[in-house]
Formats: structure tokens, C-alpha cells, sequence
């Protein structure tokens, strides 16, 4: 197979593109360029063919690790669950995520630490960190260490509740806020204390 041209600058990512001679165009990175010394003119065989449909693959998978690392906290698990979403060869992607923790660019312990320290700045409460845990695919041995020193709430939620209840014998807004702590993770019990302590109204709040 003969290359008809190959693109003299890379594009938006970084790509070059080579067109061939049934009309195919490969988007490669810099380094497979210079690796198979490819210029327009020259001959591929089956094999050489093969070979850089398969060296294109694996440095895509690996370039768009990058990006995806460089973008958000991510497990090996997730990153390697992207990738595929994103079109990338499930061979590439496992590859990928290897060099990448080769590289000490991915971390499931640091994700997981990542996670647990916005869940925090956010005020979430610990059942939402797990579930944010959980949602990165971060195996179950790294949460305990992540989330060992998780603090109590209880001074964001009674601001939460001052913040959205301005009558507190109104039942209809006092469940509202109620139930807006609840899907951030705050446990019932201590909603129900920071409701005792700014001294709502609740003699009709039910119990669990």
C-alpha cells in the first residue's frame, strides 16, 4: 500500500493525518510517524501495514489517557472504562492504563483521597463519599484509608437548614431541606439533631 501524503502539521490533538493510496486516511501521533518513517511515496507491505494500524491504536489509547488524566481525578478502572467509551481497542486501553500507572500518573489510592477531599469542600455527607467513590470505580480496599479521618458535618448542615427554612412550623419546607441533605449523604439522625439544635419545629416529624 503506497502513502499519497502525509500531513506536513498536526491538527487540534496533536495528530498528523497520512492518506493511502485506496483513499484510507490515519490520524497518527508525531511518534509513530518517525517510528515507521513514513513520507509520501513510500510502499507498505500487509505486514508494515498491519503493524501501524496496531502502533496507531496503542498511542491513541495512550495519548487520550493523557488528556482524560489531565482533565479529572480518575480510577484505573474508570480510565480504562472511558477509553473504551470513547472508541479506544479494549487491548489499547488495558495497555494504556499499564503505562499510565507505570508513569505513576494514575493512582487509585490519590483518586480516592481526590474524591473524598471535594466531597468534604462540597459538605457532603459520608454516604454520598461512598457513593462518589463507588461512581470513580475506585476499588473498596482504597476507601477506608480515604475516608478515616471523614469530619462531621453538623455546622454545614445547620447552616443548610438556616439557609432554606425561614418558618420553621412549616412542615411542607422543613421536609424539603430535610430530604435535600438526605440525597447529600448526611445521615437521618444527624439531620435530626441540627434540627433539634436551631429548635425547629419537627413534634410531627416522623420517626424512622
Amino acid at each position: 500500500m503506497r502513502i499519497e501524503s502525509v500531513k506536513a502539521k498536526p491538527d487540534r490533538s496533536g495528530r498528523f493525518w497520512v492518506k493511502l493510496e485506496d483513499g484510507t486516511q490515519l490520524a497518527l501521533y508525531r511518534q509513530t510517524v518517525e517510528d515507521f518513517a513514513l513520507y509520501p511515496g513510500r510502499e507498505l507491505s500487509d505486514q508494515q501495514l498491519q503493524q501501524l494500524r496496531e502502533a496507531a491504536g496503542a498511542m491513541s489509547a495512550k495519548m487520550r489517557a493523557v488528556r482524560i488524566v489531565a482533565a479529572s481525578s480518575v480510577s484505573k478502572q474508570d480510565l480504562q472504562h472511558r477509553l473504551v467509551q470513547k472508541g479506544e481497542n479494549p487491548e489499547d486501553a488495558a495497555e494504556a492504563v499499564a503505562w499510565m500507572e507505570e508513569m505513576n500518573l494514575v493512582d487509585d489510592g490519590e483518586t480516592a483521597r481526590q474524591v473524598v477531599t471535594r466531597c468534604i469542600a462540597k459538605g457532603y455527607g459520608l454516604q454520598r463519599a461512598k457513593q462518589a467513590l463507588y461512581e470513580k470505580r475506585i476499588p473498596k480496599q482504597h476507601w477506608e484509608a480515604a475516608l478515616a479521618d471523614y469530619p462531621r458535618q453538623n455546622e454545614y448542615i445547620i447552616r443548610f437548614l438556616k439557609s432554606k427554612i425561614t418558618d420553621p412550623s412549616d412542615d411542607k419546607q422543613v421536609k424539603k431541606a430535610v430530604d435535600a441533605l438526605l440525597r447529600r449523604g448526611h445521615s437521618y439522625s444527624e439531620v435530626r439533631s441540627a434540627l433539634y439544635q436551631i429548635s425547629a419545629d419537627f413534634d410531627d416529624f416522623p420517626e424512622e
